[in-house]
């Protein structure tokens, strides 16, 4: 990235899917763009309903939770199935350089985008030259 603001992806090494007792649990794809006043970080989470998605920032660590149905119901007999339903879940690392009470987030079709707006001390400004 190009600023202080940073949001770092966890560097430890984590499967795409994790089996739990409780399910499976994926770790959706991200992109991370960095913009003038803010980071935006979208993640694609389909299948999720949107007032069941958890965000959750404490001590510098952005947690996504979002839990993924069943497509189908229980008693369907799949002929092949490649798509996997579980839970999603992926924590960010992020910068105190990120104004952590402004962090927002909008859902539409099932991709998930949240607003990381930066300090004012990051954001680029114009200074004015006097003259004498």
């Amino acid at each position: 990235m190009t600023s202080e603001a940073t949001v770092e992806k966890q560097s430890e090494p984590r499967p795409q899917m994790v089996r739990t007792d409780g399910g499976r649990v994926y770790r959706p794809n991200v992109d991370i763009l960095e913009k003038h006043d803010e980071l935006l970080v979208v993640a694609d989470m389909p299948g999720v309903n949107a007032g069941e998605i958890d965000i959750h920032f404490e001590d510098g660590l952005l947690t996504i939770h979002g839990p993924a149905g069943t497509r189908q119901g229980e008693a369907t007999r799949y002929v092949a199935q490649e798509y996997g339903v579980g839970d999603f879940y992926r924590t960010f690392r992020v910068s105190e350089r990120i104004d952590a009470t402004k962090i927002s987030a909008d859902y539409r079709d099932g991709v998930l985008v949240l607003h990381l707006p930066k300090t004012e001390a990051v954001k680029p400004r114009k200074i004015k030259v006097e003259t004498n």
